[in-house]
């Protein structure tokens, strides 16, 4: 199953925005993921990967959940 992981920058005070992403990915997919983990980091980092893979980073994709969710979508199910 799909493990996805949202790496967000403390001192910037983004924990919100992982917060809500997280929350999203878990009431679109429920239980067809593994698991959402929040991952601390620095320096501006704001990136959500799916089973390894970017699929948003803030330095190239504009902040949207609804977009993030639809991202992450094609990960969710697929088999290794």
């Amino acid at each position: 199953m799909t493990r996805v992981e949202i790496e967000y920058c403390v001192p910037c005070g983004m924990l919100n925005r992982a917060q809500d992403v997280s929350e999203a990915i878990l009431k679109q997919f429920g239980e067809s993921i593994d698991e959402v983990a929040l991952v601390t980091g620095d320096a501006g980092v704001f990136v959500v990967r799916a089973d390894d893979e970017v699929v948003f980073d803030k330095e190239e994709d504009e902040y949207d959940v609804d977009a993030i969710v639809r991202a992450v979508k094609p990960h969710v199910g697929a088999t290794a």
